[in-house]
């Protein structure tokens, strides 16, 4: 007999539980009741680490295209991946130009708000910033950052060209 049991608990309540018995029931999922606040704030978590990873393919996706160039990665000239990072990047230099807090910022303070949970004022990047180094700076401060790096984005494309695009029939 096998037995494994995964419980993701939030706030000590069971959210999901997903059992793994060779013996009764193969797979097992049970979600269990969660109350509206519990659901706002597991959701606005969500939301969090969509928004950490996006910005983790940005900042860790130049360093790889960097790297990549000199220890000739191949992967690293995929257009797809480029194209995505550029856009990623674009959209973000975007937003800052147009003063415009971006929409998973927005979203995430909406939910933890009618979850009752306290929310942070500004920009994702400038919060957590300010959280973890206990670093201020005016708004134009990361205005010319996002630029700065969308620049070297756009410079990263030219200098370490991706492959073109291919047409397979």
């Amino acid at each position: 007999m096998m037995y494994f049991s995964l419980r993701t608990v939030y706030q000590s309540k069971y959210i999901i539980s997903v059992s793994f018995n060779t013996n009764y029931h193969p797979w097992r999922v049970n979600i269990y009741h969660m109350d509206t606040q519990t659901t706002y704030l597991l959701i606005a978590e969500l939301v969090l680490l969509m928004h950490t990873v996006f910005v983790g393919f940005v900042v860790v996706g130049l360093l790889l295209i960097i790297i990549g160039k000199f220890f000739s990665w191949s992967w690293v000239l995929n257009p797809w991946f480029r194209l995505m990072h550029i856009i990623a990047i674009g959209i973000v230099v975007l937003q800052s130009w147009l003063g415009m807090i971006c929409p998973l910022t927005t979203i995430e303070q909406e939910l933890r708000e009618r979850a009752g949970d306290d929310i942070y004022s500004g920009s994702f990047i400038a919060h957590w910033l300010e959280t973890i180094l206990y670093y201020q700076a005016p708004a134009w401060v990361f205005i010319t950052i996002y630029t700065l790096f969308g620049a070297a984005v756009l410079a990263s494309w030219f200098w370490a060209k991706p492959r073109p695009f291919s047409c397979s029939k």
